[in-house]
């Protein structure tokens, strides 16, 4: 019995050294993924106005009136935050009794978008401004500076991976990893940031002279990166 396992232990052995002979000069292409998850640390908000007139004048005149109020709060509450004028629009509204061609009045409207890493103070910075001007979308992402200072580890987790996958490779191929070599590495980097904003501009609400606005509550969250390498590895 015990000679018939030695002879069975020394055919197994033989298979797997003739197989990994077999796999010799084998170029294989593995990927390996990492990520790294880190807290938002910056936002990026929109605010508009909108004004319906029948002398498109006085409703530009108004937009002009209460987009300037509403920057110089911004930049009160907020001066080291990034600003930048978007969408300036003027359509006319058209009369919709029979299907006139009619025009009843004019829509002009503006939109100022604020990027800020002070999230502590963007709920009273935001309730502020809506005294004059509407919140039309916000999201939440991580700064330039946080990014490339996370650059190496999901690099580091991408390798990591990527090494851990040889080696199941070349354990199932019969061979040791130390006898592979790397060919070829390409790095593909991915990075999450800001969510598109909403461009859907509605009227802006009304609101009785000196009314304040209760701040509201924002939930930065988290965003994840991640990068993807590539190699080409030899099994010598």
């Amino acid at each position: 019995m015990k000679k018939l396992l030695v002879i069975s232990a020394i055919l197994a052995l033989t298979s797997v050294s003739a197989f990994a002979q077999q796999t010799k000069g084998t170029i294989v292409s593995v990927s390996g993924t990492g990520e790294v998850r880190a807290d938002n640390d910056q936002a990026h908000a929109s605010f508009f106005i909108e004004e319906q007139d029948k002398d498109k004048d006085a409703a530009a005149s108004r937009v002009n009136q209460k987009m300037k109020q509403g920057t110089e709060i911004l930049k009160k509450m907020d001066p080291d935050g990034k600003y930048v004028t978007r969408g300036y629009y003027t359509y006319p509204v058209y009369s919709e009794v029979n299907k006139s061609r009619t025009i009843t009045s004019w829509r002009v409207g503006q939109s100022l978008e604020l990027t800020t890493s002070h999230l502590q103070q963007l709920p009273a910075t935001a309730a502020a401004v809506q005294q004059v001007l509407a919140l039309n979308g916000i999201s939440f992402g991580l700064s330039e500076a946080t990014t490339k200072s996370l650059e190496a580890k999901r690099l580091e987790a991408a390798y990591k991976n990527l090494q851990e996958r040889v080696q199941v490779i070349a354990k199932a191929l019969g061979r040791d990893p130390a006898d592979s070599t790397i060919e070829s590495l390409d790095v593909d980097s991915a990075s999450a940031h800001f969510q598109p904003l909403s461009r859907a501009f509605a009227a802006a609400p009304m609101m009785a002279k000196g009314a304040a606005v209760q701040e509201t509550s924002f939930e930065p969250g988290d965003t994840v990166l991640s990068a993807n390498i590539v190699a080409k590895i030899k099994f010598n």
